[in-house]
């Protein structure tokens, strides 16, 4: 259990998301060094999410349910005005959801350049990684092209590269509704 008072992970976070935010603009204008992606902890699986295909990390917010859509889009939430779609990604690889409390889950929403207003619901960030401290793994055939990279760290910890601008182009990812099911 973690015993920081609430002010000092508030304070924590802000300064994570100050560092954040810093990289990706750096990113953005071509001055960042690459391979810096974002941990996240997924359905249980650590995963890593390329900086440049994201925009922010905001704590986690209920969405308001859209009726007939499939079980892995939890429906749209309000972020800084705008409605945004949120996705459990883990359910839609059709995993079970990991164990974190409700308090460490985040929403990270897509970078405007995807053109997909959405966000992902992780269950915990795990901070940022570079991937030329990684060694790369055997790439997982039988998964889709967006998740088949694999990483392991110096711990030997396996990672799995999420590429977001694979995963909008897959057309199930892109249609929520229950086709034909009503």
């Amino acid at each position: 259990m973690d015993s920081q008072a609430p002010a000092e992970r508030r304070s924590r976070l802000r300064q994570y998301q100050v560092q954040l935010l810093e990289r990706m603009q750096a990113a953005r204008s071509g001055a960042a060094v690459g391979g810096r992606e974002l941990g996240v902890l997924l359905g249980g699986h650590p995963c890593l999410l390329d900086l440049t295909q994201i925009s922010e990390i905001v704590p986690l917010q209920p969405a308001t349910p859209v009726p007939l859509t499939q079980d892995w889009y939890l429906g749209l939430t309000n972020i800084r005005g705008h409605l945004t779609g949120v996705i459990d990604l883990a359910r839609y690889l059709g995993q079970g959801a990991g164990d974190s409390a409700p308090a460490e889950r985040r929403l990270i929403t897509f970078a405007p350049a995807l053109g997909f207003n959405c966000a992902l619901q992780v269950e915990r960030v795990l901070g940022l990684r570079k991937l030329a401290e990684m060694q790369q793994a055997p790439a997982d055939d039988g998964a889709p092209a967006w998740c088949r990279q694999q990483f392991s760290d110096a711990d030997g910890q396996a990672w799995r590269r999420i590429d977001l601008a694979q995963l909008v182009l897959e057309s199930r990812f892109s249609h929520v509704g229950l086709v034909g099911k009503y």
